[in-house]
């Protein structure tokens, strides 16, 4: 058996290499832990079991940049960050306000949380049934027309940009997947959707690692990796504040471990002995 990929609907073979790396961004929404004690709490969903990618794995909320993120209509309504600022963070040409703006978006419509506040001050009014027509791309409802309806803007500047991954070379989807880091909202409660993700809870990063552990939640590395660079922090301030000095994180690109008839036995890791020697 090769190592290829195959196409789902057909079974067919895929050559892994004309795979598209699709751009894709994902919020960790953080808290102080509510039990007196030191430490933060993050925000994590179950995806649902019939997920195309991900199936029943815990994960932040996030998604794939659509071209509506980095629509010129959207700037306007964004504060402290613009495209120039964005990219350069990222160090990318151009486009990278979309990131930013996908990682609002997608926290919106996967946990019913919005990243916003009105320009009077006033306090939000949000509906539920916003976050689903914003999900429905066939809607008349979008982002940013529902900051002008609304006349919200996004401040940018507290959301930090902290990692980087790439899908392995084989998997039959790949992201290129930037991790950023924002404070939950205290006027604002969140929830999954009942459709993309179908359960979710505030757990110390301690704690859900030890769970992923023990098998009880499943968790893909990248979602790991953050989790244990949220622990340490004593509360979400200071992962705030950490992840402000993080100037541009170094792209991680996992490689899979096939055995000699082609089947996934692991992945491989930089750093890891044999990861050079691996496609």
């Amino acid at each position: 058996m090769s190592g290829q990929a195959s196409n789902p609907s057909t079974n067919t073979p895929i050559d892994p290499e004309l795979v598209p790396v699709k751009p894709a961004a994902t919020v960790m929404l953080v808290r102080d832990a509510d039990d007196g004690e030191s430490g933060v709490e993050v925000f994590m969903l179950r995806r649902t079991t019939n997920a195309v990618f991900g199936a029943g794995m815990y994960v932040f909320p996030g998604g794939r940049v659509d071209g509506v993120d980095g629509a010129d209509d959207i700037a306007p309504f964004c504060r402290g960050l613009d495209d120039i600022g964005a990219s350069e963070q990222l160090g990318i040409p151009q486009g990278g306000l979309a990131y930013w703006v996908a990682a609002v978006r997608e926290c919106f419509e996967e946990a019913g949380v919005l990243l916003a506040e009105r320009r009077d001050g006033g306090p939000l009014e949000l509906r539920n049934e916003d976050r689903h027509e914003i999900h429905d791309r066939d809607s008349s409802l979008s982002l940013v027309e529902l900051c002008r309806r609304d006349d919200l803007v996004l401040d940018l500047s507290s959301t930090q940009y902290v990692d980087h991954w790439i899908t392995p070379v084989g998997e039959q989807r790949r992201f290129d997947t930037r991790f950023f880091l924002a404070e939950m909202p205290t006027d604002q409660e969140p929830l999954h959707d009942d459709k993309e993700t179908v359960d979710s809870l505030w757990v110390r990063p301690g704690e859900a690692l030890r769970m992923q552990a023990a098998g009880d939640l499943m968790m893909m590395p990248p979602t790991m990796a953050n989790l244990r660079f949220l622990e340490p922090h004593p509360s979400a301030a200071a992962a705030l504040a950490a992840g402000a000095e993080i100037e541009r994180p170094p792209c991680v690109l996992p490689k899979l471990r096939r055995d000699a008839d082609g089947r996934l036995v692991g992945i491989a890791m930089p750093g890891d002995s044999d990861y050079d020697d691996l496609v």
